[in-house]
This record gives C-alpha cells, structure tokens and sequence, in this order.
C-alpha cells in the first residue's frame, strides 16, 4: 500500500523548526510493515495545501497530513480539505463540549478562535485526540484515504499509535486480499501495457503498472465481491502473456528471488563485479540471510585487478579488450574457481558518460554466468541511457541470467529496449 504524508506550515518550510514528526513516524510505519513512500512539505496558503492534497490522491493509497489543525487563521487544514471535496464544514457537538470542559478546568473563558478546532467537513469521519485540543478527521478523495492530525509532537504520535497505524494495518490487510502483483524485468512499462492490452478484466478491476527501475510491477485490483473463478482466470492469462519475465508474484526483490533459489538448492555464488562497481554484490547482501549462500564479490576495476585477483588471462585482455563477453567469462570462472563457488555472475562494460568507442559504444556491457553446466556469455548494448541507469541495468540482468538459469527458463531473454551484439554458452 502506497502511504504519503503532508507536513504543512511556514515554520517547517522556512527551516524555524525541525520537522522531527515525519522521521518518526516513517520508523513508526516500517516497524509495523508500512512504507512511507512520498513525502511533501507545504506552507500556510490554500492553493498550495489544495495541490499537495490533489497530488496525494493520485499518488497514494493513504495520506497523512501533519497540521494546520491550530485556531489561528493560519490554520487551514480543516477548510482545504472542505474544499478539496466541494463541502462545507460541520461542528463536532461532542467535541465542543470538550473544549469548553477543558477551559473550565483551567478557570479560563475560551476563546471564539478555538471553535474552529471543533469544525471538520461535512463528509469526514473524527478521530480523537485525547490529549490535546484539535480534532483529528479524515476524508475520501480520489480513491485515497486522507487523514489529518495535529503538529503537536505528543498529540501527534497518540493519534497515529492509537488509531492511525491500525485504521492503515486495516486498510493495507483489505488491498492486499483484492491486490495481485507480478514483478518483472526486461520489459518496458509501454511493452507491457502492449502485451496485456486484450486481457479481458472482471467489472470494475483495474490494471495498472509501477516503474521502478530496472523492474516493473504489473499490478491487477480488482472489487472485493468480483467472482474468484474470473479473477483466477484473468490471473492466470496475465501470467502466460508475461511468462519468464515474471521473477516473482509477490512483493520480492530479484536479489530476495536470487535467495530463496539458492538457498532451496544449497548452492554457493560469487559476483565479479567492474562497470556495475559492487552494486550486485550491495544488492544482495542488503537481504538477512545472504551469508549462507553468498561467498564474496570482486570489484575488478583495472585490467590489473581482473588479472591478480580473478586469473583473467593477459592474452584474452589483449585480444578482446575488456568489455568482452570473453573476458566476463573469465571473470565468471576465475571467481567461482578462487571461492570455490557453485555459480558465479560477472559484469564488464562502458558506463560512460565518456569512455565508449566506434565499436564499443557507451551502455556497451558483458555478462557472464559461471554454472556447474557451462559458462553463459552475451554483449549487449544498453543506449540512451545515464550511467546510473546503465550500472542498476545491468546488475539486473546479470541476477536475471542467474534467476532464469535456476528456474529453467532461457537465460538469454530479449529485453526490451536492449540490443545483443553477441551470446555463446562454453
């Protein structure tokens, strides 16, 4: 589930406090399972807070807006939220009462200026705050769930550990039933769309897509009443028309998917790592659990490295050149002999932006996978692309090659918008 927040207030825009509620409450929500996956800060003025509310819903399932709850005029949350949804505001009976009660205790008249705190838009449902005087609510908009607390430090986290952080375990456990996913690589989000255009969805699914490079999450919600047979059967043909660039049918990383393969199998790998710069290696310890089936990963930058520390042979650097499928062979087989490794991945091309030639253009890059079976090799050529998109790419592939290997699918996949120069198996 997609969860955003919107920090509002000059004070934290302007940099006169530190917005310490945000970095709270985004450990907060990663302790109980959540993410926090946008996250915007605006000030004290009606169009802005109108726009960032707007941007939310097309963004986020859920969103969480931080202020402007106070009783100055600066205080615009509960209005722009009415006018978000073309409503009016309403009085909290209940709510007033509470605020007069408080000010009795404290012997004090309140203030007219607090009554706005009492008033929330017409179609919104309250949510209590019960140490503090702002009432919390929260509203529908655009299909996104829109909730507003206090900036108050204190009031701020009872609200969200009492019932915010429930109502979106909630929500999150209802999206999940009526939420199926496929993870893939190789293939562009327009590819995609292409592929599964004819794909007949039950009433009221929807088909959607998120790009987060180098995969691409196909994702299918459909209503919580829709016929289960239909919707395993539009599952089941968006399943065929994506085929093996499926690495995954559930929130999985390619690194998590390379895990639980190898580790099914107890087998050992190895990364030899030059143009991708220990990105494989970083990918795959980042997973708990890495240790027990990966060994180690070489960062053999110069053609003196990949000659100490991988045994790649000098003749083969001189004939070939570096970004050669014939060197990340060696690469792949030195590294998997030198650790004693079942398999071993090994990349070696021109990230650029300078760096390329005639024949060997930046986004040139050469994988190779070492298995028990032989040594899979191929050139390829990765174009129009920055040198940060070539290096994620190409970590990509290179665990792709591995992923498809181990799951018996054709380990040279056609990858959209990628050109083969050259592939062997030895």
């Amino acid at each position: 589930m997609r969860i955003a927040l919107i920090s509002t207030g000059e004070e934290i825009l302007n940099g006169d406090i530190v917005d310490t509620n945000s970095a709270w409450l985004a450990q907060q929500l990663h302790d109980k399972g959540l993410k926090l996956n946008w996250h915007i800060t605006v000030g004290d003025d009606m169009e802005s807070l109108l726009d960032a509310f707007r941007l939310a819903a097309k963004r986020s399932d859920a969103c969480i807006v931080n202020g402007g709850l106070g009783p100055t005029t600066d205080d615009l949350s509960a209005e722009a939220a009415a006018k978000l949804n073309d409503e009016g505001l309403r009085e909290i009976p209940e709510w007033r009462d509470k605020l007069e009660q408080y000010y009795a205790r404290l012997n004090r008249q309140m203030p007219v200026s607090n009554l706005k705190q009492a008033m929330i838009p017409e179609s919104a449902q309250m949510i209590d705050n019960p140490v503090g005087t702002a009432c919390g609510f929260a509203i529908n908009h655009d299909g996104c769930r829109l909730m507003f607390t206090p900036g108050v430090p204190h009031e701020f986290k009872r609200m969200i550990d009492d019932q915010v952080i429930p109502a979106l375990l909630a929500q999150a456990q209802q999206a999940s039933a009526n939420l199926h996913r496929w993870l893939t690589v190789g293939l562009s989000e327009s590819l995609l769309a292409d592929l599964l255009d004819d794909v007949t969805l039950p009433d009221g699914a929807i088909l959607g897509y998120r790009s987060s490079m180098p995969t691409i999450e196909v994702k299918l919600s459909v209503p919580a009443d829709c016929c289960a047979q239909q919707v395993d059967a539009t599952r089941q043909t968006i399943a065929d028309k994506l085929g093996d660039y499926v690495f995954v049918a559930s929130k999985t990383s390619l690194a998590q998917r390379v895990q639980e393969l190898m580790l099914a199998k107890q087998l050992r790998l190895a990364a030899a790592e030059s143009c991708t710069g220990g990105m494989i290696a970083d990918w795959l310890v980042a997973e708990a659990g890495s240790s027990a089936y990966f060994d180690r990963g070489y960062v053999t930058y110069s053609n003196a490295a990949k000659m100490a520390d991988l045994k790649v042979p000098a003749d083969l650097l001189e004939q070939y050149g570096a970004v050669s499928k014939e060197v990340a062979g060696a690469m792949a087989i030195g590294a998997a002999s030198t650790s004693n490794s079942d398999y071993a991945v090994a990349t070696s091309g021109v990230a650029g932006p300078s760096g390329g030639s005639d024949d060997k253009p930046v986004g040139t890059v050469a994988f190779a996978l070492k298995t028990p079976q032989g040594t899979y090799r191929q050139l390829l050529l990765l174009q129009n692309r920055g040198r940060s998109m070539i290096r994620k790419q190409s970590s990509a592939i290179a665990l792709d090659m591995l992923r498809r290997h181990l799951t018996g699918a054709e380990v040279f996949a056609n990858y959209s918008g990628i050109q083969r120069i050259a592939r062997d198996l030895i």
